[in-house]
């Protein structure tokens, strides 16, 4: 008779404890690291279902049925807190948050089924300096000249990226520059709902009545999608839940400043995505661009992390 602690199954949870052992002893930092290295490849393959999916599907088509999806992914947490779910003590800033998203996942979406995935990709990234401009003037936020001086560089890589002129216009290259605004002005809501709002009704807020937004004009331009089509919105949704759990663990596990930078393995991935599904190849201005913010987008973080650290006697030196 076989040996019980032989069998494939005991095997295979003999080396699942090994493997989890050996991930604890791991240091934050490098476990942080991982899990938002997964959350960049999750995310890069979530733009690239949608943009495979863009073209044959209106994007405020795919935004409805990837909302339904969140929807219904969501719908037995809020069942169990329903209706204090639904209490709340700002539900103008609610409103604001969903109508800035709703702009911006269109302006977004759009630009990714037109765009090289890698520049859409790395135009996203300009997210992080508009969100410094806007908290010096919204939050009152105090920023020195070292991270305006990088907000102002980081912006020059946009306009690299970009090329606004009579020549090359290109109006998506805009749309997906005006999601990042608008995606800043959601971090800004963002920081003022959470002084007050439990996770799940900023959450709840969003699925229900982004759902409920996108379903008047999805219905307008409605094409009825094959099965096929159907899963991959239905995966879409799916990855996107992964993408955030994973971030999420990523910044449970290790320290904000050491972890954040590994988010720009997402623009790798894009890349990749893009030659060889697409066959996309970025050009020099869209690689000059991206490491120009990219670089611009880290200088402000190390300058957050100094900023949040105790301040040494003696002058400032400014930020």
């Amino acid at each position: 008779m076989d040996d019980p602690a032989d069998s494939p199954a005991a095997r295979w949870r003999g080396a699942l404890a090994r493997f989890h052992v050996r991930w604890d002893a791991l240091p934050g930092n490098v476990r942080g690291s991982i899990w938002m290295s997964i959350s960049g490849l999750v995310f890069a393959v979530m733009v690239a279902l949608i943009k495979h999916t863009g073209r044959t599907l209106p994007v405020i088509e795919i935004l409805f049925i990837r909302q339904l999806f969140v929807l219904i992914y969501l719908s037995p947490a809020i069942a169990r807190g329903f209706p204090a779910v639904f209490r709340t003590k700002r539900p103008e800033l609610h409103a604001i948050r969903v109508g800035l998203s709703a702009v911006a996942m269109t302006a977004a979406f759009t630009a990714l089924v037109h765009l090289p995935l890698a520049e859409a990709t790395a135009i996203s990234f300009s997210r992080a300096l508009f969100t410094t401009v806007l908290a010096v003037f919204i939050l009152r936020e105090t920023v020195g000249w070292r991270r305006w001086s990088a907000t102002a560089v980081g912006l020059i890589g946009v306009l690299v990226i970009v090329r606004p002129s009579p020549e090359h216009a290109n109006e998506y290259a805009l749309l997906g520059l005006l999601s990042a605004v608008f995606v800043a002005g959601i971090m800004i809501v963002l920081r003022l709902l959470s002084q007050t709002e439990r996770p799940i009704t900023i959450m709840a807020y969003q699925a229900v009545c982004l759902t409920v937004i996108m379903a008047v004009p999805a219905a307008w331009l409605w094409v009825t999608p094959t099965w096929e089509e159907l899963l991959v919105l239905a995966v879409i949704g799916g990855v996107m839940s992964v993408g955030q759990y994973t971030n999420i663990k990523a910044f449970a596990a290790g320290e904000a400043a050491a972890v954040a930078p590994f988010e720009y393995g997402r623009l790798l991935f894009a890349t990749v995505f893009g030659i060889w599904f697409f066959a996309e190849i970025p050009t020099i201005y869209t690689l000059i661009g991206a490491a120009i913010v990219i670089a611009s987008t880290l200088y402000t973080m190390h300058r957050n992390a100094i900023k949040k650290q105790p301040a040494p006697a003696g002058p400032s030196d400014g930020h």
